[in-house]
């Protein structure tokens, strides 16, 4: 682990740093009452865990890790499931939808899992999200909403809530269309006939005897405690009451989730809690610039972002300016994969003032593991796919042993975990975009001079040894100004795309040879896109 100095962490610039600070000043360097700073992540357990999710906990531990560099107060994060909201409606993808549909209205852990593996729909949905969680080496406590509210941890806050229920209702209403206004309440009682959560009017509250009176289904009277799980809240008011029963210190949320959280917080105030710090990211943008909607499905989940490349490049970008709206499309992953490979070789040469704005730094908590793709990155083994014309991962091996002596699928997984995805990508997104052309007269000479060059170098000739041979036939056909189109000819020529890899390490790479034949095809005018 690299050491960091406090004075150094206080004066880190990057973003978890900044929002770690914002919690030091909060808690005035005192330990709080509750002995402990809380963190938290929020989760709706109707669906399974998506990248938004991912997004969230791994940004809030990024300020959890930063704020340890910062005090000595214990931290603790907890992914906090709604799950004792009701059933709004039955997902597309479950099994037994008829069953789920005769429990519309319940709370999920009341619905009976359609999977037929848990107690409940909620926590199936849970263990999922455990199970997601614990993948990624998450470390969190994981807590039910159903469990606060019937265990009784939360009646002090909802016995709060009931005394300021006037007040807290005069926040509410003015957020509300006008017929909705009228049958609105923060409680939502539970129906002890059906078992529904009712969204229906309070019409007496009784502040000493802990109870709300509302009509049920049925039409009858219904006197309720607001405690013991007799009654939940709605979303808003549920939010400010967690933020008041659990104090929590730090929460991120989505800026759609601004005037929500100015809301939640006033309600906060009112119940004499503080609000916690907040930090609110910007959305995810689909390939055509929309915002991603789980509902429209036009987003990329992390089961698709992980068939191509490893979970760090996905934290990664995570950690890059999570307050500019980012395009979150297949096409930014071979980036991400890359940007992450350099950043996690630049890290353990770093002085540590620098280090603090290294993204691996955030991903691995200051740790500094070795760089596993022994100086391959994703564009270049996306290359590699393409000239090799194979699907097969074992072939390309075959080259890669080149590059990397004595590496192996056994002794260096992290690579073969790259090349598969570089095989998936290539053949998904990659192979039916290439555009060879043929060189012109000029671009002939200059071609023929670097294949001759080629064949004159020895076999064990190093990548800086041959990119600078490149380099130097470029100079000598093409003036100073134009050696950025010699290499745009390399790339469109031999690999057909507008951009490549260096061409030391891909030469490398592929072999000398190889590249020479690239070079006498592409002479001969033959198409590069078909196997030789």
């Amino acid at each position: 682990m690299l050491q960091i100095d406090r004075s150094l962490a206080e004066a880190a610039r990057a973003w978890p740093f900044e929002e770690a600070r914002k919690i030091v000043a909060r808690i005035g360097g005192k330990v709080p009452a509750k002995g402990h700073v809380l963190f938290e992540t929020g989760y709706g357990p109707s669906g399974l865990p998506h990248i938004g999710t991912f997004g969230e906990v791994v940004r809030t531990t990024m300020v959890r890790q930063a704020f340890r560099r910062l005090s000595d107060v214990p931290a603790r994060l907890f992914c906090f499931s709604d799950d004792m909201d009701g059933l709004r409606k039955v997902p597309d993808n479950v099994p037994n939808r008829e069953m789920l549909t005769s429990h519309l209205g319940k709370p999920l852990t009341a619905v009976p899992d359609p999977f037929g593996t848990h107690e409940s729909f909620g926590a199936h949905n849970n263990a999922r999200l455990r199970a997601f969680l614990d993948s990624f080496g998450f470390e969190y406590e994981f807590q039910s909403a159903t469990d606060w509210y019937r265990s009784g941890r939360f009646d002090p806050m909802l016995l709060a809530m009931l005394r300021h229920y006037d007040e807290v209702q005069e926040v509410m209403l003015p957020t509300l269309g006008e017929e909705r206004q009228q049958t609105y309440s923060i409680f939502l009682p539970i129906s002890p006939k059906t078992g529904r959560v009712l969204q229906v009017p309070v019409i007496r509250t009784d502040v000493d005897a802990g109870t709300i009176v509302y009509r049920d289904e049925d039409g009858t009277l219904v006197e309720t405690p607001v405690t013991g799980g007799n009654v939940k809240l709605q979303w808003k008011a549920d939010w400010a009451g967690r933020w008041f029963a659990l104090d929590v210190d730090y929460e991120m949320y989505g800026k759609d989730l601004i005037s929500s959280a100015e809301l939640s917080a006033r309600i906060v105030r009112i119940l004499g809690g503080r609000p916690p710090e907040g930090f609110n990211f910007e959305l995810f943008l689909d390939e055509q610039g929309r915002k991603i909607s789980k509902s429209k499905g036009n987003g990329l989940s992390v089961e698709e972002w992980l068939r191509y490349a490893p979970p760090e490049s996905l934290a990664l970008y995570m950690q890059q300016q999570p307050r500019r709206a980012k395009r979150l499309y297949f096409d930014v992953i071979p980036r991400a994969i890359d940007d992450y490979l350099a950043a996690i070789e630049k890290l353990p040469a770093e002085e540590p003032a620098k280090a603090l704005e290294n993204p691996a730094w955030h991903i691995h908590d200051g740790k500094a593991p070795a760089n596993s793709a022994a100086g391959v990155n994703f564009g270049m083994l996306l290359n590699l796919a393409g000239v090799a014309h194979t699907e097969d991962k074992d072939v390309l091996w075959q080259y890669l042993r080149r590059y990397v002596p004595g590496a192996t699928p056994d002794n260096a997984p992290y690579l073969d975990r790259l090349l598969q995805g570089a095989v998936a990508y290539y053949q998904d997104f990659v192979k039916s975009s290439k555009k060879f052309r043929l060189p012109t007269e000029r671009e002939r000479v200059a071609l023929e001079d670097l294949a001759g060059v080629l064949r004159g170098l020895p076999d064990e000739a190093s990548a800086e040894v041959i990119q600078n041979e490149v380099y130097e036939a470029g100079k000598r056909h093409f003036a100073k100004e134009e050696l950025r189109q010699w290499f745009k000819t390399l790339y469109e020529v031999l690999l057909g795309s507008e951009q490549g890899p260096r061409m030391g390490a891909f030469v490398k790479l592929y072999g000398r040879d190889n590249v020479v034949s690239l070079i006498e095809r592409a002479l001969a005018g033959e198409d590069l896109g078909k196997v030789a």
